[in-house]
């Protein structure tokens, strides 16, 4: 089974994919937490995403995909199912995506969408930023990268609801409700 959770920054795509591995088994790939390791460590991959990540825009699609291409095929857990957390964010990167995973022989079968009023996602990432200091969580960045997602990132919501994959969730509320949410749109479309 392989899962896109999908949602505005600080929708809590992190927490719920952890929930989510623990109860499938799958492979967690968060492409944020790829690109700041690679930021960390200066690599060529990093320094390029600096640039963008620093501005609140997006990795460009062709870098991403390259990325993602690498993780898969280097970890043979891939195999049992990952979920992909941060990816896709554009249709070309959906289409791209599908295009990779038939490659494999495979295909996305859940589209987790997380829905959190704006105004809760601000107040998380503030929060956010403030117990972690993640220096992208700081109110510029976040309404630029809110701007961003809804720009960039929406229309996939239309392009997996055509698929017949979104599984729409209602990102408010505790964390083992939210999970309890979820479990029930994969298990329901599982049978």
């Amino acid at each position: 089974m392989n899962v896109v959770i999908f949602g505005a920054p600080g929708s809590g795509k992190g927490t719920q994919s952890e929930k989510i591995i623990e109860k499938y088994g799958l492979l967690h790939i968060s492409t944020g937490e790829v690109l700041r390791d690679h930021i960390a460590r200066k690599t060529p991959v990093g320094q390029i995403a600096k640039t963008y990540i620093s501005q609140g825009q997006l990795i460009p699609d062709s870098l991403m995909i390259r990325i993602l291409e690498e993780i898969v095929d280097s970890e043979p857990k891939a195999k049992e199912g990952v979920i992909l957390d941060g990816f896709p964010r554009t249709i070309p990167q959906a289409e791209a995506l599908n295009r990779f995973m038939e490659r494999r022989g495979d295909k996305i079968h859940h589209v987790i969408g997380l829905e959190v009023p704006e105004e809760e996602l601000v107040e998380r990432m503030l929060r956010r930023g403030q117990q972690t200091g993640r220096a992208d969580d700081n109110p510029e960045t976040i309404t630029n990268r809110l701007k961003v997602y809804h720009e960039s990132t929406t229309p996939l919501r239309d392009f997996y609801i055509k698929e017949g994959k979104y599984r729409q969730i209602n990102g408010s509320g505790s964390v083992d409700e939210i999970f309890n949410s979820i479990s029930e749109a994969i298990d329901k479309h599982n049978a």
